[in-house]
């Protein structure tokens, strides 16, 4: 079974999801980063888990407690969920060929892996990955700002 867990069961970042959801949210999101190559360290700061999260507490996220209703934690969630859909949809009958690509020097951030561009450039990172393999997400229409 992929990392992708959260989004084959329905769980929808938009909504909030009770507790059992969030749960399940976060051991998928978890097995995704692990499955990826990150670190406990790298999985803090891609995730933004609050100020004072320590690497070790992912152990508890492995297990039994979900991550904090935060904004920027779901933000985050809901752009990994995009970019595990694009690279599933990419790489359809190869499911390691996600990490591979994940870990692979990319030109386009100037021979960095698409990991650690995550975990260096914060939200704009995972943005720009994430803008990389999805092009519906990549294409907004520009909106002007006077109106």
């Amino acid at each position: 079974n992929l990392p992708g867990l959260a989004y084959e069961q329905g769980v929808t970042v938009a909504a909030t999801p009770n507790d059992d959801e969030r749960m399940a949210l976060t051991q998928g999101i978890v097995q995704l980063l692990d499955h990826w190559g990150a670190t406990a360290e790298g999985q803090v700061a891609i995730l933004a888990l609050p100020a004072g999260t320590r690497p070790g507490a992912m152990r508890q996220f492995r297990k039994n407690t979900p991550f904090p209703d935060d904004h920027q934690v779901l933000e985050r969630i809901e752009h990994l969920l995009g970019i595990a859909d694009a690279l599933r949809t990419a790489h359809p009958r190869n499911a390691n060929m996600d990490a591979i690509w994940m870990n692979r020097p990319n030109r386009l951030f100037d021979q960095r892996t698409p990991l650690v561009v995550m975990i260096e450039d914060g939200l704009e990172g995972v943005v720009a990955v994430r803008a990389h393999l999805d092009c519906a997400y990549a294409w907004q229409p520009s909106t002007p700002k006077d109106s």
